[in-house]
């Protein structure tokens, strides 16, 4: 049997690494070695490579004393194989168990085959069935089309062919290097079979800002070094047979890549000589194939016109913006935010206020803006709604997404927001922006988390986009203001106040407050409350943001047992889609996860059940029982998210794992809450010990200055 060497070159992935490993020794092809290439690597991850090659004989680790780059360690790699065929691989990523098999198979006797890429953003996948078909394509007068991704992974190449031709990666192009070594094997064959069902898991890093792929680093790097291999490749006569295809393959890239990089007009200086350089050597015989705009940029370009150019890029880049809007109402509303309305001067009195993506009236942006109603009467608010609502004072309301939400949001200097604007939106130079947050942090965020399992991958991309814009931010406890320094990576003023929202907990927590809200909400004044608050789960969803929950809870049994003397309340996460069925529970159960409020159903209700969701931090405020009712806690803490506290030791209350244990704990209520009264206290301690019913009035003070 011929033996595989799978060379993977490796720099500070030690997160990634030992998955990667691991789908090699599930292959089911069994002769092979992995070379592992430690590219000089940090500590940490030198430690997992020491321990992996002392557990598995198979492994040849190869150790350089500096970060030389990935062409330098594939060369290594190659110089250290000892197999007959060479297959390369990246060390973030992972093949299903027949991956080596099904393309040993199928080389036969050609010097190379290429399986299929897919892209994800996870690092495991589900096991991966394969049809049996294992149809091999092959590819002749399209051959280097195989090269279109740059990426020599999933290719299985004879070693002999590659000492025969001197193939070798670019060792002074960190990003590009694969596509040299390509090229060089292409214009030696005249045919390429590819197999479909060999897949290959490129993993696409969902952290591009702390932990980015080499395709993920700074534009200019990447641009520059896509630029000198093309001249280097386009330059010798010896590919002369790939030119029509680099020339082909730079045009995409500039349409891709270069065009969205110089719409920064700041950034066309600095590369503008290269791609002058480089698209001179193209023929013009392949420009003639461009559209109209791409000829003319080109043109200027291929000139060194930089004044001509740079005319060009701005008009140019009106018109693709002008069509971009023009394929939608929402995309027409981005365009002329963007384009028109940041071009009228900003009102200095007026604040844009949204909470929850508008879909209430509620949380620290309401009790803001009722404090500044009664003190600060000299500035105007508009308000964002999904529909129009009754709210106090003389606030204008704003649909979400339309034509007016988009220029008060242009208009207005100040903005207060619980969670995030738009992805698309631009913040202006003048803009104060007050992000005032939705809970303390159980479950890990944003760059804390390892993987993202919602429907959102490029979810760590854009929150870090978004909470660039970020000028206040506000934090209910210490705990929370260490995390979210680390988590969003926010290095601006962090108000120390407490949630304004909680005022309410604190200021109005009297029967007499509490019987009014039972009133308003229509519920029973003779029972007992219990909130039943879950959150939503990261894999569980409809769509981008549309996430659906199955109730767990047994009403039933609830019903039967707790109905004579408590009501329950239920209030799902707002990014929960689905309507809860409670059709047969009516006058015991009561949905309110419609309702904008939750502070105020905190205040009516005499027991919290929760799960994972950051509400029994606010609610501990009140010094109430809460109840946990995880059934899914190994799941939830050990695939989807993980915690920052210990649950089992931290929490202030017991952790639940069936309906039964739930009652139960509910009937016996008061000897739960003797049993964890410490534990209350220290969690009030550490948590509640900011909130002293000022938190709006601080943070209003912080932002806008003391009222006149």
């Amino acid at each position: 049997m011929n033996k595989v060497s799978i060379i993977i070159p490796v720099y500070n992935t030690e997160q990634f690494i030992e998955q990667c490993v691991l789908s090699i020794q599930k292959q089911t092809y069994k002769n092979t070695e992995i070379v592992l290439v430690d590219d000089g690597s940090d500590y940490s991850c030198k430690k997992v490579l020491d321990r992996l090659s002392e557990i598995n004989q198979h492994i040849v680790l190869v150790t350089l004393k500096q970060n030389y780059g990935p062409g330098f360690a594939r060369n290594k790699g190659i110089e250290h194989a000892s197999g007959n065929y060479i297959y390369f691989m990246d060390s973030d990523d992972y093949i299903p168990e027949q991956t080596i098999e099904m393309l040993m198979c199928e080389i036969k006797e050609f010097p190379m085959i290429r399986g299929r890429l897919n892209r994800t953003y996870l690092t495991s996948r589900d096991a991966i069935i394969i049809d049996g078909s294992n149809q091999v394509k092959m590819f002749t007068d399209r051959k280097f089309s195989i090269a279109r991704h740059s990426t020599a992974v999933n290719l299985l190449i004879r070693k002999d062919f590659i000492l025969q031709h001197n193939l070798h990666f670019d060792e002074n192009n960190r990003v590009y290097s694969d596509l040299s070594f390509l090229i060089q094997a292409l214009v030696e064959v005249d045919q390429v079979p590819y197999l479909k069902e060999a897949l290959y898991f490129k993993r696409l890093r969902n952290d591009p800002i702390t932990s980015p792929s080499l395709t993920q680093e700074e534009s200019a790097m990447r641009i520059l070094d896509y630029l000198s291999i093309y001249i280097a490749l386009r330059g010798d006569s010896s590919y002369e047979d790939a030119y029509e295809f680099l020339d082909n393959h730079l045009l995409n890239f500039y349409r891709a890549d270069i065009v969205m990089y110089l719409k920064n007009e700041n950034q066309i200086d600095l590369i503008f000589d290269a791609v002058s350089k480089t698209l001179a050597m193209v023929h013009p015989e392949v420009l003639r194939n461009t559209s109209i705009i791409a000829k003319r940029e080109i043109s200027a370009l291929i000139r060194g016109d930089l004044k001509k150019f740079k005319k060009l890029n701005r008009k140019h880049h009106f018109l693709r913006e002008a069509k971009w809007g023009a394929s939608s109402k929402r995309r027409f509303a981005y365009f002329v935010h963007n384009r028109i309305f940041s071009l009228l001067p900003l009102k200095k009195k007026q604040i844009f206020i949204e909470s929850f993506l508008g879909k209430s009236y509620s949380d620290s942006p309401k009790y803001i803006y009722e404090y500044m109603q009664e003190h600060y009467p000299e500035y105007e608010f508009v308000w964002c709604f999904d529909e129009k609502r009754e709210i106090p004072g003389n606030a204008k309301q704003v649909v979400r997404f339309s034509i007016p939400y988009f220029y008060h949001l242009a208009r207005s200097k100040y903005w207060i927001n619980n969670s995030r604007m738009p992805n698309l939106l631009n913040k202006r130079k003048g803009n104060v922006y007050l992000q005032t947050w939705h809970g303390t942090p159980l479950k890990r965020l944003v760059f804390d988390m390892d993987d993202v399992h919602s429907a959102n991958p490029k979810y760590k991309k854009h929150f870090y986009e978004q909470s660039r814009r970020w000028d206040y931010l506000s934090s209910p406890n210490g705990y929370s203001t260490d995390i979210f320094k680390r988590a969003f990576l926010f290095d601006k003023e962090m108000l120390e106040y407490g949630y304004p929202r909680n005022d309410l907990l604190v200021n109005n927590n009297t029967p007499a407050e509490v019987d009014t809200v039972k009133r308003k909400l229509g519920i029973p004044e003779d029972k007992k409350v219990v909130l039943y608050a879950p959150t939503w789960r990261d894999d569980e969803f409809f769509s981008r943001g549309k996430y659906k929950f199955t109730l767990q809870l047994d009403l039933d049994a609830l019903q039967q047992r707790l109905g004579d003397e408590y009501v329950v309340l239920l209030r799902t996460h707002y990014f929960i889609a689905n309507a809860l069925d409670i059709s047969g529970y009516e006058g015991f159960v009561y949905d309110f996860s419609s309702y904008d409020d939750i502070a105020e159903l905190y205040l009516v209700s005499d027991i919290l059940i929760t799960d994972y969701s950051s509400v029994f931090f606010d609610y501990a405020n009140l010094e109430r029982p809460i109840l946990f009712f995880t059934y899914d806690i190994e799941k939830y803490r050990d695939q989807l998210r993980g915690f920052y506290i210990d649950m089992e030791e931290e929490l202030p209350g017991p952790l639940l794992y069936t309906s039964d244990e739930v009652i139960d704990a509910i009937e016996n209520i008061d000897e739960v809450q003797e049993e964890y009264k410490e534990k209350y206290e220290e969690f009030y301690e550490r948590f509640c010990d900011w909130e002293d019913g000022q938190a709006s009035r601080k943070t209003v003070e912080h932002v806008f200055g003391k009222n006149k």
